[in-house]
């Protein structure tokens, strides 16, 4: 097998493995109890699934351009997804809508002064 081959088997898997991680986000969302959770399945399938794909697809084109543009989005994805994720979970917590008996909050916790 030539080595353009090896590519293509390679990149088409990792194509697979980002999609299959995204598959996994999907029903997370709707699958999950509360929206600490559900942020949870958006946020680490979601991004990994993304950089698989944008990975593969990179291996697959094997263009110059194609492939910093890809390297591009990877960058931002990997940069503004975290950042979402803990803004989306500090409105959620100071609004209540979460499952209290799934949260421990250690702020709350050993003070007795409060």
């Amino acid at each position: 097998m030539s080595l353009e081959g090896v590519l293509d088997v390679v990149g088409a898997t990792l194509i697979l493995l980002g999609a299959g991680f995204a598959l996994t986000a999907a029903i997370g969302l709707v699958r999950l109890p509360d929206v600490l959770n559900r942020m949870h399945a958006a946020s680490k399938p979601q991004t990994l699934g993304f950089l698989l794909l944008c990975a593969g697809l990179a291996l697959v084109l094997r263009d110059g351009a194609a492939t910093a543009m890809l390297v591009l989005a990877a960058g931002l994805q990997l940069v503004t997804a975290p950042v979402a994720t803990q803004m989306m979970a500090k409105a959620a917590h100071r609004a209540g809508q979460y499952r209290a008996d799934l949260v421990v909050d250690e702020r709350d916790e050993g003070d007795e002064s409060r």
